[in-house]
Order: structure tokens, then C-alpha cells, then sequence
């Protein structure tokens, strides 16, 4: 028991551990000293040992240099230039194949300045910087300064000193707030496999066990609530052993590559068969037999082995669940299988845990039946339906053309008018019991999925279905699209305005045709780019700021955000005025010709794709590699506002548009 106790105790360590890895070897620490109308500003970098900091002169073609970028200038005067203590180190980089300069352990930096005005002023700006050890570099990350100088102090003679110190931008989103909803939906997925044919009719089974124990009501009791810690332990055992082997890299492959794909959706399907009676799916009986032996030996011993042989048993009815849940975490981050798996055993636990307490609310507990059969199908017809999401994964991502958005639209149609039709009893499998009269549960299962059917059908001709849109295949994909063909019609017959509202040619968004047009689309009739160096010599020549959307082909959240979001008027009439749109997607398997292959500066390694090329971009310039991500930039490659993430707020968005339209104008 000791020694299972220490390995529980090691793996949540390590998932913890790994799940906290945000690299900061650069801490920043900013100060200054003021002499009258004089100041100096002193940009203090603390280097971690084995670790250096690039100089702030590099040739052009290597990495990034350290800069000091202020927001408004024209409050001071430079005197002199920027002093370094101490001096550089020089050597010659195999990588980027030239000399460059570095500090190690510590670098000030010395600006001296003169203020222009009388009165008190903030300073205010960020440093942008890069760090590598032998082994890696973090990706390019910015530290914002604030020095506040006293306005006595510009009337007097005299020192004054102010000193500050802030942290570092942290190299990642903050994804609390989705970790908290994924926890929300795993509870849910719980509750939800509580009521299969695998797992209720064990509660009562359990709490014979606790009450024929044989031991006092305390040890009991005890027995009981270890019990359901057990099966928390197993089930989050779980998914700490897929984040720790399997890790972001692993799971971002599982979520794009066509393999895993096509594999998960055969699962799902597999599983589905399996709920409609055609087969049942079982572990080994020596397996279980081996577990279930364990338990006659009583106390807290007895009390694991009697939840690892529940979650055996119950693997039938709980495998599809908690596959699609470790399936759904494969997005890049090491603790949210880790969570997921919490919330889900949490639910699974908690009546198992209740009744072995409690056994006199047993009484109130409905009777096992075919009801229950009637479950197990439900979720049969969820398996099918929600299978065809990987399938459509796979066709997007390598472009096959087999499950466009009409086809995928028609087997959801079909699948969820079976259901109804099922919950009505209309259609019964070999295993049902006769539905001798339809009860009000079945009959609002019923209404709520023939409603559903009505929902999906204006979908077959182009309706965006906003609120599914997430699981289906984009827009673009559609071959009828009857709001197309009017969006066509109205372009015809209206003028195009370009920013200046001077008439311009149909088209006049571009500078010219797209690469990678033939396959990559923009929604909403929106025109732009899908490579970032096209997109950005177009912004030039358009004097316009740069919308960049890190986006995927598997991108649940990019397609809400897309019909959500930008379909908003506001949102679309300002990407289509304002903006040079370049959507960089990270999942495409597009084989890149020789000539645009990358070395990755973040892992070494050779990009071919398309997609790998951009989710190198992403990671190595932004530090981010979560989508949907979208960046404004200006003409020089500088961020305009902070990046934002998902946000299903119209009015946050446009408002993140306008602020960055407005400092585009104040900087040119």
C-alpha cells in the first residue's frame, strides 16, 4: 500500500511539474536616476546560469536582439547612446551561421535622457528580448517598464532615484477559465456514465459490499470514502501517465495527424455498434478475476481493488467516454487530460461514495431495466455522431474532399431523426424491451432531437448554424451555399470601396492572388492571405495593419470564434476596410516546396509543412501555441495591441480591433 501510495504521490509530481515549465531564464528589473531635467535609465537583465541573452546589435537574418522600445518618444531627447555593462561576448553561431554578440549572467543597459516638459511624466514601454542555453531558446518576449520621474526634480538640482521592478510577460495564455469549463464538461461526462448498464446496477452491489463488511460503522464509513478517492486516484492516474509519456508534442499529433484520426473515429464507431447490441466489448476476465480476487481482502486494501474492479467492469460503457475526454485534451497542454479525468472520476465517485455512506437512500434509487438498455443506445447514436468529428479532421487537414460540410450535415440529419424516432419507440433493437407507452423523459428526449433535425436542416443550403459550429466543417467546404450566391449577387450589383470609400475594383483587398488559395479559405466572403510574408508586403503597399489568425483545419474554437465573432457586422465591416487578413494554419499537411523549408530556431528542427512551418512561427515569435490566436501588427513586424485568445464577446472584439487601428494611425 506504501509503495502505491509513493507512486500516486510521483506521478501527480511529475504531471504538476511538467504542466508548470514556462521558461523564464531573463528576469528584468528597471530603475532611474534624475538630475534636474536629466535622467538615466537603468534596464537591469538577471540571467540564469548556463543561459545568455543576445546582444542589442545582431546582423540582420539572426535572431531576435534585445531592444528597448519606448511608447512615446517625444516626451524626451536621447543623449548619447545606449551604454553596456559589461561589453558583449562575441562568438560564431553554427545555426544562424554568423557572429553574435551575447551577455551572460548579468547585462545593464544605460540610457540617458533629457525631458522635454515640466511636468510629471511616466515612461513608459517594454524591452523585447531573446534567451538560449545549448540546448533551447525561449521564443521572443517582451518585459513593459514604467519610470515615473518627479516633477520636483525637474525644477531643482539635485539626484533623485525611483526604481521598479516588473515581472516578465509570461510566455503563455492564461487558459484557467477554459481549464474550468473542460472540468465542467468532464463532471458532466461522470454523471453521465453513472446511468450505463455497466455501472448503475453496481451501486447497489456496493453498498452490500460496505454493509456486510463485518466491521464497525467508523472503519466502514472510512472504507467507503477511500473508496472513492480510489477511483479518483485510478481514473486521474489515467490521465497524469497520457500527459507525462505523451506530452504536447504527441498530443498535437494525435490531433491532426490522419492516422489517429481515422483511428478514433473507427473506435467511436466500434463503440456505437457496441451500444446498439451487435457485440460486446469486454476487458480480459483474467484481468478482472485478478482485481476481484483482491477484494475479499477487507479494509482499506479491499476497498482499491473494489474501485479498480468497478472501473474494469464498468470499461464497456466508460471507454468511449473517457477516450473522448483524453481524445479532447489533445490540444497541446500537459494538464488538461490531468484535470479532465479529475472532474469525470469526481462525478463517476461521488455516488458510489454517497450510498456506501448513506445505504438507506438506496430506497429511493429507480430499478435497473431496460430503461437503462435505452441509455446505453442514446449514447450509442452520440458515439456515431460525434465520431464523424475526427473523420472531418482528417479529410480538412489533408484536403481528401470525402466528408464536405453537406455530407457531414446530412448523416448528422439522419442519425439524430434515428434517435428520435428510437426514443419514441418506433425503432427497436434486438435487446429492447417493448415501449408499451412512451414516458415524459423519452418523450422530451424525443422533442429536443427532432428539434435539433429542424435546427440542422437550413444547414444543408448554407444557414452557419452558429451554434454548432465548432464541430462542423467550415463554410467553405459547402458545394450549395445559397448565402454565397446571394453574398456573389449583391458584390455584382454594389460598388467596392477601398479604406479611403473611393470607388475601387472588385478585389481591391488583394494585391494579388493568394498562395494556397486553391485549398485555403477565408469565411464570410472575407479575401486575404495564407502566407505570412505575402500578407505583410501587401499591408505595406496598402498602408493597412495586419490581422494575423493562428488558426487550424481541427479547430473547434477558431470555426465558433469565425461564426460567433467575425460574422458580427461590426467585426466583418472592419477586417474587410481596415485590415490585411493573413491566416497562418498550424494543421495543414501541405508539403512546402524545398525552397520554403524553415529550421526551427525553437527545436532545430527541418519544417516541410505548411502547418508545422506556422505552429514554429507561432511558438518561436509569440510563445503561444493555442488556437485561435489572433495578432495585429503594423508595417514593422510590432505587435499594435496585446494578442488576443478565444473570446466569444463581439463587443470586446471590436474593441480590440479599434484600439489597434487607433495606435496604427498614432505611430504612422
Amino acid at each position: 500500500m506504501k509503495r502505491l501510495v509513493l507512486i500516486i504521490g510521483f506521478l501527480f509530481f511529475v504531471g504538476f511539474q511538467l504542466s508548470a515549465q514556462i521558461l523564464e531564464p531573463v528576469k528584468w528589473s528597471f530603475e532611474s536616476k534624475q538630475d534636474g531635467s536629466e535622467a538615466t535609465l537603468i534596464f537591469r537583465a538577471n540571467i540564469e546560469e548556463g543561459w545568455h541573452l543576445y546582444d542589442t546589435e545582431l546582423p540582420e537574418g539572426g535572431p531576435i536582439k534585445t531592444s528597448i522600445n519606448f511608447a512615446d518618444s517625444t516626451l524626451f531627447e536621447f543623449i548619447g547612446g545606449l551604454v553596456k555593462e559589461p561589453l558583449p561576448t562575441e562568438f560564431f553561431d553554427k545555426t544562424f551561421n554568423m557572429k553574435l554578440g551575447y551577455f551572460s549572467k548579468e547585462a545593464v543597459l544605460t540610457q540617458k535622457i533629457k525631458l522635454k516638459g515640466t511636468e510629471e511624466v511616466d515612461i513608459k514601454g517594454f524591452v523585447e528580448f531573446m534567451s538560449c542555453n545549448d540546448e533551447t531558446c525561449t521564443p521572443p518576449t517582451e518585459a513593459d517598464f514604467t519610470f515615473s520621474l518627479n516633477a520636483d526634480s525637474l525644477n531643482s538640482s539635485g539626484n533623485s532615484e525611483t526604481s521598479s521592478v516588473l515581472p516578465q510577460t509570461p510566455d503563455q495564455d492564461k487558459k484557467s477559465g477554459s481549464l474550468l469549463w473542460f472540468l465542467f464538461f468532464s463532471f458532466l461526462a461522470g454523471l453521465a456514465a453513472i446511468l450505463t448498464p455497466c455501472v448503475f446496477p453496481m451501486i447497489p452491489m456496493t453498498v452490500s459490499f460496505f454493509m456486510n463488511s463485518g466491521e464497525s460503522k467508523f472503519k466502514s464509513r472510512l472504507n467507503a470514502v477511500f473508496y472513492g478517492f480510489s477511483i479518483i486516484a485510478i481514473y486521474t492516474i489515467i490521465g497524469t501517465l497520457v500527459a507525462v509519456l505523451f506530452g504536447p508534442g504527441a498530443a498535437n499529433w494525435l490531433s491532426t495527424h490522419w492516422l489517429p484520426n481515422i483511428i478514433f473515429f473507427a473506435v467511436f464507431v466500434l463503440f456505437a455498434f457496441s451500444f446498439f447490441g451487435m457485440f460486446e466489448i469486454v476487458l480480459p476476465s483474467w484481468l478482472v478475476n485478478k482485481s476481484d480476487q483482491q477484494v475479499d481482502k477487507g479494509g482499506l486494501m479491499g476497498s482499491f481493488f473494489m474501485a479498480l474492479t468497478l472501473v474494469l467492469v464498468s470499461f464497456s460503457c466508460t471507454g468511449p467516454i473517457v477516450g473522448a475526454i483524453l481524445v479532447e485534451s489533445a490540444g497541446g497542454q500537459i494538464l488538461k487530460p490531468i484535470i479532465g479525468m479529475f472532474g469525470f472520476s469526481l462525478a463517476f465517485a461521488l455516488p458510489f461514495t454517497l450510498f456506501a455512506l448513506f445505504p438507506g437512500w438506496l430506497n429511493n434509487l429507480p430499478k435497473s431495466g431496460g430503461w437503462l438498455n435505452s441509455v446505453k443506445v442514446v449514447l450509442g447514436f452520440l458515439e456515431l455522431a460525434l465520431g464523424l468529428k475526427f473523420l472531418s479532421v482528417a479529410d480538412q487537414t489533408y484536403h481528401w474532399g470525402i466528408l464536405d460540410r453537406e455530407v457531414y450535415l446530412a448523416l448528422w440529419i439522419v442519425i439524430f431523426a434515428l434517435l428520435g424516432f428510437y426514443l419514441l419507440g418506433k425503432l427497436k433493437f434486438s435487446h429492447d424491451s417493448d415501449v408499451k407507452h412512451v414516458s415524459v423523459p423519452r418523450l422530451l428526449l424525443a422533442i429536443f432531437s427532432f428539434s435539433f433535425v429542424v435546427y440542422l436542416v437550413p444547414g444543408m443550403f448554407g444557414a452557419p448554424l452558429k451554434a454548432i459550429s465548432g464541430y462542423l466543417p467550415p463554410q467553405s467546404t459547402h458545394d450549395f451555399d445559397l448565402h454565397e450566391i446571394i453574398r456573389d449577387e449583391v458584390k455584382l450589383a454594389a460598388p467596392a470601396y477601398d479604406t479611403s470609400g473611393a470607388f475601387a475594383p472588385s478585389g481591391s483587398a488583394l494585391c494579388e492572388k493568394p498562395k494556397f488559395a486553391e485549398f485555403l479559405h477565408l469565411p464570410h466572403g472575407l479575401e486575404g492571405y495564407f502566407d505570412y510574408e505575402q500578407g505583410m508586403e501587401c499591408a505595406r503597399k496598402l498602408d493597412k495593419p495586419v490581422f494575423i489568425d493562428f488558426t487550424g483545419h481541427g479547430c473547434v474554437n477558431c470555426r465558433e470564434m469565425e461564426a460567433n465573432v467575425w460574422s458580427d457586422p461590426r467585426v466583418l465591416e472592419r477586417l474587410k476596410k481596415h485590415f490585411v487578413i493573413i491566416a497562418l494554419y498550424v494543421d495543414d499537411k501541405s508539403t512546402l516546396p524545398e525552397s520554403e523549408w524553415i529550421t526551427s530556431t525553437y527545436d532545430g528542427k527541418v519544417k516541410k509543412t505548411l502547418g508545422k512551418k506556422y505552429a514554429d512561427f507561432q511558438i518561436s515569435r509569440y510563445g503561444v501555441n493555442a488556437q485561435p490566436y489572433y495578432v495585429l501588427l503594423d508595417h514593422n513586424e510590432k505587435m499594435l495591441v496585446e494578442p488576443k485568445a478565444y473570446d466569444l464577446n463581439a463587443d470586446r472584439f471590436v474593441e480590440f480591433l479599434d484600439t489597434a487601428l487607433a495606435e496604427f494611425e498614432k505611430r504612422k
